[in-house]
């Protein structure tokens, strides 16, 4: 059982989100908080294993709140979850300790999924973002956030044609579902590619490789799965 907590000054939009989440046997919202003060001070509460953050709340903002609850150690992992989809905003929120961005309108299965796969130790980012993680790059040419550099070629030789394909959809946003999908392989066989590659390239989450693989060059079109 995936343990949620959710931060929202609204309290519809919480109700809504724990409707969507709650209708999946797996998950169970454990708590809600009204703004960043209170979720982060229901996290050692309530022992969440992802928290979903707004961003705009009252007396503490989400991404303060998320800098505070992820410099805790053990601490859960957040997810910022919010109308506001902007470069800026995913920018910030990487920096802040975020392990992915969603908006708002993230339909209800895709919203469970992503809860998921946060909670397997995965990055998630909106399908709809995917284009501002290419406008991060072009104003900041030296990478963001955690991202010191941009990919050496010498980095990116030893891929396969499938872990190729795999980035070039990773970066159009596609999930791990529709990965599998595309190319004709199991869900767990994606993840299994995913977790290879954090770990190859020292990165944290599948935002950061998003990131790093917009920076190399990976996008719609950029090879097909041949299976090495």
């Amino acid at each position: 059982m995936i343990r949620i907590l959710i931060a929202d000054d609204d309290a519809m939009v919480r109700h809504a989100i724990r409707t969507m989440l709650e209708a999946h046997s797996d998950l169970h919202v454990v708590g809600e908080a009204r703004d960043g003060r209170d979720a982060v001070a229901l996290v050692p509460r309530l022992h969440p294993h992802v928290v979903l953050m707004d961003i705009r709340m009252p007396h503490l903002d989400g991404l303060a709140a998320t800098r505070r609850i992820t410099a805790t150690p053990d601490g859960p992992r957040v997810v910022v979850l919010t109308t506001f989809g902007t470069s800026d905003c995913i920018d910030e929120a990487l920096r802040s300790g975020a392990d992915g961005f969603l908006v708002k309108d993230t339909p209800p299965f895709e919203l469970a999924q992503s809860v998921r796969d946060v909670a397997d130790g995965l990055g998630v980012l909106s399908p709809l973002l995917s284009h501002q993680v290419v406008e991060i790059f072009r104003r900041n040419t030296s990478g963001v956030g955690c991202i010191d550099q941009r990919p050496r070629s010498e980095d990116l030789a030893d891929l396969s044609d499938r872990e190729r394909a795999l980035l070039s959809l990773l970066v159009q946003g596609q999930s791990n579902r529709e990965i599998a999908s595309l190319l004709h392989v199991s869900e767990g066989t994606v993840k299994s590619h995913v977790t290879r590659m954090l770990k190859r390239f020292g990165f944290d989450n599948r935002v950061q490789l998003a990131i790093f693989a917009s920076a190399a060059g990976f996008s719609a079109g950029c090879g097909a799965a041949t299976g090495r």
